[in-house]
């Protein structure tokens, strides 16, 4: 079950030696008057594709694009290996092996919903919708924001109006929202919240080398995405300067997405590339900018520390040198006398009035 302009896939497998082909039909009619027409890869105005491998067994998927009421029906898979399958004076020996697959297309549920939100003049909001012609009983429903499930949204309730509160509207917020219903087939209706972007630079300040080549990048957040990406040179005041044009002049190159932008400033200059750059991006919403600061070092400034050290050294063996020079020839150091004899000792004298008692050793 299908609802109208969906896509329907059908998967059909068959297994056989030799390997069978095989074809797709399409049943109209009740089972003693029905008539049977081939579908082909390309039929139905190119909304109808087929792909088919034939790899130790047989697989065939149909699928059907943009659907419309005409397109409900009986599909069958047919299969066969018997070699005059396909020839029309032959009767095949085997019959060819069927499986069927309806497919019901229905037309879309009617879903009021409110309102559109701007970001401009609205700080918050409450987004609604009101299922008025359900085909199927309604087993629950739920919120989605940019396609993802919005938490605690999900309930069984079979109500066909539901609501959702956005209380601060801003770029976090901003976004495709849809509600779901849980019918047979799930129904939808998208509201969008939209704002102006919110640009940010990925740096604030980006350092590069004289005659290299510097990458200025900047984000946008928010619903819609910009439109449209400018770059501006500022001047010493932060005033715009002038607008920089992709492609005016091989020094600059833009690169744009959606969600961002990147400036390329080529053959760097330090005295007419260093500065403040501004970046805008725009949509229907309004406008935003950021700013970066990009900083142009010297061919010279990895050879300043080298030279530093340098000096350092060369500083400290002149001050050795100098004091070796200054000092006197004849200055002798404390431990010159260290390898001379002693003095005699004059104890004996100093004691000739004092009693020395000898022992003997033995």
């Amino acid at each position: 079950m299908k609802l109208l302009e969906d896509n329907a896939e059908l998967d059909c497998e068959v297994i056989g030696n030799p390997i069978p082909e095989v074809q797709w039909w399409f049943i109209e009619g009740e089972e003693r008057n029905e008539t049977g027409t081939q579908l082909f890869d390309g039929a139905r105005e190119d909304r109808i594709h087929i792909n088919a491998t034939y790899i130790n067994h047989a697989t065939s998927t149909l699928i059907l694009n943009n659907l419309t009421l005409n397109d409900t029906g009986v599909y069958e898979c047919r299969a066969s290996n018997d070699p005059d399958r396909n020839d029309l004076r032959t009767p095949p020996k085997v019959k060819w092996i069927r499986s069927q697959a309806n497919v019901i297309v229905f037309e879309h549920a009617a879903i009021t919903t409110s309102p559109e939100v701007n970001g401009q003049n609205q700080t918050s909001a409450t987004l609604s919708c009101n299922l008025t012609n359900p085909t199927f009983p309604v087993k629950g429903h739920y919120w989605t924001n940019n396609g993802k499930i919005i938490d605690k949204s999900e309930t069984n309730s079979d109500e066909l109006y539901i609501e959702h509160e956005i209380k601060k509207v801003d770029y976090h917020s901003a976004g495709l929202y849809a509600c779901v219903f849980l019918t047979e087939p799930q129904v939808n209706a998208t509201i969008e919240v939209k704002v102006p972007p919110h640009v940010v630079a990925y740096k604030r300040s980006e350092n590069a080398n004289e005659k290299d080549k510097a990458v200025l990048t900047c984000m946008s957040q928010g619903y819609p995405l910009p439109t449209d990406w400018t770059w501006y040179k500022l001047k010493d005041d932060e005033s715009v300067e002038t607008a920089i044009v992709n492609g005016s002049d091989v020094k600059y190159e833009m690169k744009n997405t959606p969600n961002k932008t990147m400036l390329y400033v080529k053959d760097l200059d330090i005295n007419s590339d260093m500065g403040m750059y501004q970046c805008q991006g725009t949509n229907q919403m309004g406008s935003d900018s950021d700013k970066i600061q990009l900083r142009v070092r010297s061919q010279l400034a990895a050879l300043w520390p080298f030279l530093g050290i340098v000096a350092e050294v060369i500083i400290l063996i002149a001050i050795i040198f100098i004091y070796e020079k200054r000092r006197k020839p004849d200055e002798i150091n404390d431990d010159d006398d260290s390898g001379s004899a002693p003095l005699k000792s004059n104890a004996a004298t100093n004691h000739k009035d004092k009693n020395v008692r000898q022992r003997n050793s033995n």
